[in-house]
């Protein structure tokens, strides 16, 4: 049975930092991509950044790129969000999501409906 299971969210002031960690079980993660999503309350749910499991490669949202990074730690297989500089529109809850990488596309990446594994979340609110 796959398990993701995200921790690290919390409460902090505007600039401050904190790391997200997604702890994967139940399966081998090799081809797979990892990826952040978040959503706030009363809007959709939306990509935050992603990172292919074999070679590396991250993609992030416009809104994230430079504050946030990704990582992976495969011997632990963990995943990493990095989160600097956060503003109060980066409260919301955040989700990491698993799917098999079989496209190698950014625009199959940030897509809710290209996941077929998904955490409980976890709470980040950032106040001003």
């Amino acid at each position: 049975q796959v398990q993701l299971v995200e921790s690290g969210g919390g409460s902090v002031q505007a600039g401050g930092s904190l790391r997200l960690s997604c702890a994967a079980s139940g399966r081998t993660f090799s081809g797979y991509v990892m990826t952040w999503f978040r959503q706030a309350p009363g809007k959709e749910r939306e990509f935050v950044a992603a990172i292919r499991w074999s070679g590396g490669s991250t993609y992030y949202a416009d809104s994230v790129k430079g504050r946030f990074s990704v990582s992976r730690d495969n011997a632990k297989n963990t995943v990493y969000l990095q989160m600097n500089s956060l503003k109060p529109e980066d409260t919301a809850v955040y989700y990491c999501a698993a799917t098999y990488d079989m496209v190698a596309s950014y625009y199959y990446y940030v897509r809710v409906g290209s996941y077929d594994y998904w955490g409980q979340g976890t709470q980040v609110t950032v106040s001003s």
